[in-house]
């Protein structure tokens, strides 16, 4: 079982909304949509779904081209950010709506929601009414209901955006356990890297319509293929500053030289820029080839165990992520540390020139 998307694109307009797309997506897979609102991932997925018809290209179901198909007559379920449950209807028969729709026997449903609420650890709660249940519980009911249905595949379009902190670890804890019991294929959209190295699997990244890179999670996130994928899949995004290496040195702002080591030691001298994620950056050297930058503060936040230091380096914006509460002055002075290998390089084109030394090891 695979759904493939055949260089679909899609228009509204004179605006290009997908741009073409080619992605194979296989049984029993979690794949994650990353990227920016407004970056084509709801799109995608309607375009996935049969809600809407691509411009161009074809979709393929188990080989077969379901392009014109009616959403009905797909062996699809999505499930939204805004909790679409029934408010007259039991959960009990929420969950079984759709089966109801179907014509199934009375036995069969009672057989199947029973599984699948037991599944959702929804089972005490199936003569509830949805608006007697927490918001993760009514999320629950809204999934159960799509999984109910033995879909092949389940589009989630940032099912737990509206839940309070609680209650979306609790079920991105749970989703992937849900994905390996079903077997189908699931897609899961979100703004939040965070979210897609929890849930695993496989990560599209998205950026204006484009699909950047498809591939293993991890990979996607130790190697991206361009400055854009780095800046997608990293939160706050990856910082970057532009230099040039010239016989076994960096020049960085204002004629500093520093030594070519970490990734830069076996490249030829050009142009490249530099990217390395927040939590990289330190306000203590964390080793003797730590590489010292002077900057200038300009917002801290102070999320609880870790700040959040806004720096403008030389007209160039960093964000650093350090440990600790650190209690600073607005418009001060700092010295910031990075560690060689942590520095990914881009080529002029940004596409990646070399990854960072300690992703190559992890």
């Amino acid at each position: 079982m695979s759904l493939v998307l055949e260089d679909v694109t899609k228009r509204v307009g004179a605006q290009v909304y997908i741009h073409p797309t080619r992605m194979e997506l296989e049984k029993g897979t979690m794949n994650v949509l990353l990227g920016p609102t407004s970056a084509g991932k709801t799109t995608l997925m309607r375009l996935m779904a049969g809600l809407d018809l691509p411009d161009t290209g074809r979709i393929l179901w188990e080989g077969h081209d379901v392009t014109g198909m009616r959403v009905q007559d797909r062996r699809v379920a999505m499930v939204y950010q805004q909790f679409i449950n029934y408010p007259s209807m039991s959960v009990f028969d929420n969950i079984a709506s759709p089966l109801k729709l179907q014509g199934r026997p009375k036995a069969e449903i009672a057989e199947k929601v029973g599984r699948t609420a037991e599944m959702m650890k929804l089972t005490p709660l199936l003569d509830r009414r949805p608006l007697e249940l927490s918001g993760g519980q009514q999320q629950r009911c809204a999934l159960a209901r799509a999984l109910v249905k033995e879909a092949g595949l389940v589009l989630l379009d940032e099912p737990l955006a509206n839940l309070d902190y609680k209650l979306r670890e609790e079920l991105r804890a749970e989703i992937p356990r849900i994905f390996e019991e079903s077997g189908s294929i699931f897609v899961y959209a979100t703004t939040e890297p965070e979210e897609a190295l929890l849930l695993g699997g496989n990560t599209a990244t998205l950026w204006e319509g484009r699909v950047t890179q498809f591939g293993p999670t991890p990979s996607v996130y130790r190697r991206p293929v361009d400055a854009t994928t780095a800046r997608v899949f990293s939160d706050p995004p990856m910082n970057f500053l532009e230099l040039t290496r010239e016989q076994g040195a960096l020049l960085l702002p204002r004629g500093r030289r520093v030594p070519a080591t970490g990734a830069f030691a076996d490249l030829q001298d050009g142009r490249y820029t530099a990217g390395f994620r927040p939590n990289h950056l330190s306000l203590e050297p964390r080793g003797p080839d730590a590489m010292e930058f002077h900057a200038r503060l300009s917002v801290t936040e102070i999320t609880g165990s870790e700040t959040f230091v806004h720096l403008d380096y030389e007209g160039a914006r960093w964000v650093g992520l350090v440990h600790g509460i650190r209690h600073l002055a607005h418009g001060q002075d700092l010295k910031v540390y990075l560690d060689p290998a942590h520095i990914y390089v881009f080529g002029p084109d940004g596409s990646l020139t070399a990854p960072a030394p300690y992703a190559k090891a992890a």
